[in-house]
């Protein structure tokens, strides 16, 4: 005849422990666990989280076509660059070199450099400083929430580099 238990139920426990060939306590031996450090788990970046997971990598610029608004915030951000690369090269000339910034003006203008030459020297200076200025201007202008609208962004944009490339080229022909 079967015998049918509940599951929880104290006479299933009551049968473990009667029955010395499936009780429970005749199974179980005595075990030595050593004592081991316990460390923390480790640590996972972003990046091998994410490939843990399954995740894929953000494409980031790679599949975006390049814009205007973008190039030109890049631009202006490079341009700040050089301009502080100008100043500091400026600055370490004057206190290094042993005569003043004039008396090297004439040594170039004495050497007979070709006006190619001169005139995209003379652009290389120039244009950065007129770009960032007036795409300073444009962006004082989005400060105080004037052309704020994509298409006035563009619109200031393409008259910003024509001020700019014009204005670059009245200083190189000075």
């Amino acid at each position: 005849m079967a015998t049918f238990f509940r599951l929880g139920s104290r006479q299933v426990l009551n049968h473990f422990l009667r029955n010395e060939k499936v009780g429970m306590l005749s199974l179980v031996r005595p075990v030595t666990l050593k004592a081991q450090p316990a460390c923390p788990p480790k640590e996972m970046g972003h990046d091998e989280r994410n490939m843990k997971l399954g995740r894929p990598q953000s494409p980031h610029l790679t599949i975006y076509a390049p814009q205007l608004t973008s190039m030109l915030s890049i631009s202006h951000r490079a341009t700040g660059m050089i301009l502080a690369g100008y100043t500091i090269m400026w600055g370490l000339g004057a206190v290094v070199l042993p005569d003043s910034i004039p008396c090297y003006l004439e040594d170039l203008a004495a050497a007979n450099v070709s006006s190619i030459l001169l005139c995209g020297t003379k652009f290389m200076l120039a244009f950065p400083m007129t770009y960032h200025f007036w795409n300073g201007i444009r962006h004082l202008m989005w400060d105080m929430g004037l052309f704020l609208t994509l298409k006035e962004v563009y619109a200031t944009g393409y008259v910003m580099l024509i001020l700019a490339l014009g204005s670059a080229i009245a200083l190189v022909s000075m």
